[in-house]
């Protein structure tokens, strides 16, 4: 992923191989900012708890009430833990990054990726 698009875990302390404890969070540090190499990626579970304080969140970035901001609440009252995995990010959120994607996947499956390519060689020759 180029930048800073996640959400940034800033003060992750470590509880086993993989497994952070997380305490604070940053909503797309700006490049150059994020206070760690460990990013939030959308994959949560999460307590019934979580719906009260999105209910009582504010609006932050974007005007949007933001997941992230609704975690950092969740972590100041329970814990919070992060599993660190391996494997290539996508930025589902940015529209070049959903096409990526959605084409990424589509040439993992043969059938389709034997329709899909001569159709993407055709639009990048085009």
């Amino acid at each position: 992923m180029q930048g800073t698009a996640a959400s940034m875990m800033t003060s992750p302390s470590s509880t086993a191989k993989g497994l952070y404890h997380v305490d604070t969070l940053v909503e797309k540090p700006a490049p150059g900012t994020a206070p760690t190499n460990l990013s939030v990626l959308g994959r949560y579970v999460l307590p019934p708890e979580i719906f009260d304080i999105l209910e009582r969140t504010a609006p932050g970035r974007g005007g949007e009430i933001q997941l992230t901001d609704g975690l950092q609440t969740l972590a100041r009252r329970l814990s919070l833990y992060g599993l660190e995995t391996e494997g290539r990010l996508y930025d589902a959120g940015d529209r070049v990054g959903f096409v990526e994607a959605t084409v990424a996947f589509a040439l993992k499956r043969p059938k389709l990726a034997a329709e899909l390519r001569p159709a993407l060689r055709r639009l990048l020759d085009g």
